[in-house]
């Protein structure tokens, strides 16, 4: 049995660049600039034409355009078979990978590494949107601390209020994740996420917290186990627990501390994005590394990603 990164697609630059075709256009082929289908052609071949560049035919536009435009692969100058390499790898590992390691694997410089896999982070986000729970479905939601908060008030420098909190919802009936970044851990945070992803007729599960009491009343049920007293599951309803949520943070958290080690506040939503990608897409659910992958890369249209400069002194220069 070979590697699957033996595939010409992860190899071959025009086998890629067919490869994703058929994946983002699988409807024909569609021009980014005024969205004719099936209307383009590629260039003819020179030593200067571009793998993958097709030609627009519409009479208004007669522009050029790749399969790369208006994803997250846009103006991107590595190959576009190391992408999809690091695609995989980002979707194969259960953890996650370090940019470190990526960029040792794929021979690019650390830099290009980052922002490669923020990128994809960004194709890893779900925008089906719906809610948790319709139908009358089991929703878990629990919080966990995720590293510190430079927005924490001065007098919160010590205790778990000057880390970040991270809220993660778990669709017991679809086995979906979605992980929120909170403000602050209020009745009225909760209340505002639990009103934009969870159907008001779900059976929401949550430990003892009282921030969850007040929301809680507005569910159709609303189950709570005390985990301050040593209680996991109850014993009248063996199905209130919060031990799915749980187990999404035992991956999330060894990912976090042991992989990523460090991450500001300002780019902790890419990260839950991804775990909750992977968990969302797991083998229990029937989505092997493969489909996952696949998935993926059927993501990245309209996700372009782009960064502002972070000194200040060129920021002031390029706003004069």
């Amino acid at each position: 049995m070979g590697s699957v990164l033996d595939a010409k697609h992860f190899r071959d630059e025009a086998a890629a660049y067919k490869w994703v075709e058929a994946r983002v256009w699988p409807n024909g082929r569609v021009c980014q600039h005024c969205g004719s289908v099936d209307d383009s052609g590629p260039l003819k071949q020179s030593e200067n034409t571009r793998i993958g560049v097709y030609k627009c035919y519409a009479k208004e536009c007669r522009k050029k355009f790749s399969v790369k435009v208006g994803t997250i692969f846009h103006d991107s100058h590595i190959k576009l078979h190391v992408w999809l390499q690091a695609m995989f790898l980002l979707a194969s590992s259960k953890k996650g990978i370090s940019s470190n390691q990526l960029a040792r694997t794929l021979g690019v410089t650390l830099k290009s590494a980052w922002f490669l896999s923020h990128r994809i982070r960004e194709a890893m986000k779900d925008t089906s949107g719906g809610m948790f729970g319709s139908g009358f479905g089991g929703v878990e939601a629990d919080e966990t601390l995720q590293g510190i908060n430079p927005d924490a008030p001065q007098d919160h420098l010590a205790g778990p209020w000057h880390m970040n909190r991270v809220l993660t919802l778990i669709d017991r009936d679809t086995g979906r994740a979605r992980s929120i970044v909170m403000t602050e851990f209020t009745t009225e945070e909760i209340q505002r996420i639990l009103n934009e992803n969870v159907a008001k007729e779900a059976y929401l599960l949550t430990d003892e917290a009282g921030q969850y009491k007040r929301p809680g009343a507005q569910q159709t049920f609303h189950g709570a186990v005390n985990h301050s007293a040593g209680e996991y599951v109850s014993r009248d309803a063996p199905w209130v627990h919060t031990n799915t949520v749980e187990g999404y943070y035992s991956i999330f958290k060894r990912g976090m501390e042991g992989v990523y080690q460090h991450c500001g506040r300002q780019h902790l939503h890419c990260y839950t994005a991804e775990f909750d990608f992977r968990y969302s897409n797991r083998v229990k659910l029937g989505v092997d590394d493969v489909t996952r992958f696949t998935r993926i890369v059927e993501g990245v249209k309209g996700k372009r990603l782009t960064y502002r400069p972070t000194d200040r002194r060129i920021e002031a220069e390029t706003t004069a």
